[in-house]
């Protein structure tokens, strides 16, 4: 007999050691698996680290701290006849899987042979046949990460010194981070300047001839225009509300037409990494690093009592919404045992297909549908558990029939020249919604029941007008800004959380009830991106960098072409940046507050909240003390200076320098003008001047400076 043939060793290298454990049990003793603890090579942190000179080669090094990591697997190749790269199924886990050929000599080594295995979740069958299917690097999704790196590197490197010489080191500017910040600065700047409208709504309260409980109608216009069709009108004053009222007192009212019809409310589709955060900051009140952070050990594999390690959820990072044909089917079987077929999702359902989905990903979802939360929430952390819930939920209720409602709309006559209307829903299938419903409060508001026909006898008990005034765009959240940013297509799943967290740890950004303020710090360094680096900041064409990006996964694109189609005029606008910028003082300034301790003059500089008093005299004299920047304006209340004051987060607000019980504040700057209509203080709402008394409603023009 032959000797029996040596079973070949593999070696399956994947990024996160928390993954290791899951996957081993998946395959047999002839496989080791280990992990790369992320990337084991990277530009280095000491300069640029790109060859502009050499067509912008980028000059990779290893890691600090890798070299003991690197020398343990170089063994573990030793000993493999064959290496499965297992990195994450993005750009990312691509070019680390490069990397990791280029730093154990892997392309060097005839007699071995090297692989890129991908799976979409840590489950046996997506490993075994990822093994099936196992491939060559895709140098593309490669080259479109080296070019972001590359150009995210020159970006930083070339504009963030401008920042440490002209406001304090330790400052940084992002390609992504700067427009996003653009993005919140320009908010605020739109929720200054708003200026309140006032409008009224009037309701009608009738009662109905043999019921006990009354209606309420609201105002809709004329019954009829010049072309004889209703016309809505909006009411602007008091003064429309009386005389509507007026001449409505002793009118009859008459039911003029009822409607009937049925709606159906889709059911959601399933989680991206976008809409996951969105839906998780609202739900669970979680911030987006957060949720990734946990959605990471919920993919890795999480520790299940009598099951293991167990990877709950697939990949994290994706901005699609397909669904394998395996997870459908078992999505129909649960649905169809658990509620009914009636529950089944129609056939007309399908996911999102944009050219921006970066590949052939699946949405976010549960490995297996049969591990409810209830069934595992003992072997989970209440956050694991929440997540996994929601995620759970939301990929069942995708896979579910649209929820019905039957609708009524009213159409009340009053008088011969007047409408008032109104409209009630009812829930007649819930669908999906018997699963996920992240809008129950919207559900009941509109779950009203009016019970009026064409016979039904009015008579009115009395009007009710309000008194409202239109309301500026919200602050940005977390939330809302992850969703502005993925539909203006800056940035792309792997870089909403860094990005945002990046922008907090530099305080230039705070949080305050979810919602993001700029500090004063952060309206420093946004003025000076937008004066120098206007390109940089621009949305749209930071939008179309992205999309030059995918053009590079998809091949079509040439990296080398973006860097050098980019650099030479980032160059020039840094070399011009810095001429302009060299009358700009902004740290530093001597003022005339003499410090207590050693006599010097006290100086301003800039903290993580923005600027203070500081003794030049440090480190022999460490004194400090708050900077209040006086604007001129005596306070309303006491008559002490109106000062510039940072909540304890650093917001910036207006406030009184003087009494210290006197609790004078304001969001808006106060002008020092008296309002010619009431005497009230007029407050700067961008070119306009408006009176702090929203009742008054004076406006005028701010003087030309």
């Amino acid at each position: 007999m032959a000797a029996a043939r040596r079973r070949k060793h593999n070696l399956v290298i994947v990024e996160s050691p928390a993954k290791v454990k899951t996957i081993k049990k998946f395959l047999g003793s002839n496989y080791e698996v280990t992990a790369s603890y992320g990337h084991v090579r990277d530009l280095p942190k000491s300069r640029m680290g790109i060859d502009v000179d050499n067509d912008y080669e980028p000059k990779y090094i290893t890691i600090r701290g890798k070299g003991e990591l690197l020398a343990d697997l170089r063994k573990k190749v030793r000993k493999a006849d064959r290496i499965y790269l297992a990195t994450d199924p993005d750009r990312e886990g691509e070019a680390i899987s490069w990397h990791l050929v280029a730093a154990l000599k892997l392309d060097e080594m005839k007699d071995k042979e090297v692989y890129r295995i991908t799976f979409n979740e840590i489950t046996k069958k997506a490993v075994t046949e990822s093994l099936k299917n196992a491939r060559s690097i895709d140098m593309n999704l490669v080259d479109a990460q080296q070019t972001r790196r590359i150009l995210d590197r020159v970006v930083g490197y070339k504009i963030s010194p401008l920042l440490w010489e002209k406001v304090k080191r330790g400052l940084s500017a992002g390609r992504v981070q700067s427009v996003a910040l653009r993005m919140i600065g320009d908010r605020e700047e739109e929720i200054n300047a708003f200026i309140p409208r006032e409008y009224w709504t009037l309701d009608a309260i009738l009662d109905v001839e043999g019921q006990d409980s009354p209606v309420t109608v609201h105002y809709y216009g004329r019954r009829a225009g010049e072309d004889g069709k209703p016309v809505k009108e909006e009411l602007a004053r008091e003064e429309e509300v009386t005389a509507i009222t007026d001449a409505l007192r002793k009118a009859p009212f008459k039911v003029d037409e009822v409607k009937r019809s049925e709606r159906s409310r889709k059911a959601p589709l399933p989680f991206t990494t976008s809409t996951l955060q969105q839906d998780a900051s609202r739900a669970l009140n979680f911030s987006t690093q957060k949720t990734m952070r946990i959605a990471q050990q919920l993919y890795e594999g999480v520790e299940i009592k009598g099951s293991g390690t167990v990877a709950l959820i697939t990949y994290l990072r994706t901005d699609s919404t397909r669904v394998s044909d395996e997870a459908q089917a078992a999505a129909a079987a649960y649905i169809s045992k658990k509620y009914g077929d009636q529950y089944l999702m129609g056939d007309e359902r399908s996911g999102k297909s944009d050219a921006k989905i970066q590949d052939a990903h699946e949405a976010i979802r549960p490995t297996n549908l049969e591990l409810l939360p209830a069934s595992i929430k003992e072997s989970l952390s209440r956050d694991q558990y929440r997540l996994y819930q929601l995620i759970w939920k939301r990929f069942l209720a995708s896979r579910m029939s649209a929820a019905r409602y039957q609708n009524m709309q009213v159409r009340v006559a009053a008088g011969d020249d007047y409408l008032f209307t109104a409209s009630a829903s009812r829930l007649i299938f819930d669908g999906f919604l018997s699963v996920y419903n992240q809008d129950e409060s919207a559900d009941k508001a509109a779950d009203l029941k009016i019970d009026l026909t064409r016979d039904s006898v009015l008579s009115l008990r009395e009007f009710d007008g309000k008194q409202h005034f239109t309301q500026p765009a919200p602050h940005y959240t977390e939330a809302s800004l992850v969703k502005a940013l993925e539909e203006q297509g800056i940035g792309r799943p792997s870089t909403y959380a860094p990005t945002i967290t990046t922008i907090l740890a530099r305080h230039y950004i705070v949080k305050e009830d979810k919602n993001l303020y700029m500090t004063e710090l952060g309206e420093v360094v946004n003025s000076m991106m937008k004066k120098a680096f206007p390109t940089i900041v621009d949305p749209d064409f930071t939008a179309q960098m992205e999309g030059l990006l995918d053009g590079v996964a998809e091949g079509s694109v040439k990296w080398k072409t973006v860097i050098r189609n980019f650099y030479p005029d980032l160059d020039e606008a840094v070399r011009q940046a810095e001429i302009d910028l060299e009358k700009v003082k902004i740290a530093d300034e001597e003022t005339d507050e003499v410090c207590e301790n050693c006599g010097r003059n006290m100086v301003i500089k800039y903290g993580p909240h923005g600027k203070f008093l500081a003794c030049p005299g440090f480190p022999e004299c460490h004194n400090t003390k708050p900077y209040y920047e006086k604007i001129g304006v005596s306070c309303p209340k006491c008559g002490k200076d109106i000062v510039i004051k940072k909540t304890k987060k650093g917001r910036k607000y207006y406030g009184c320098m003087g009494n210290p019980e006197c609790d004078f504040m304001s969001w808006q700057k106060p002008s020092g003008k008296k309002c010619p209509r009431c005497g009230g203080m007029m407050l700067e709402k961008g070119n306009r001047l408006v009176c702090a008394d929203r009742d008054c409603g004076y406006v005028e023009n701010k003087p030309e400076e």
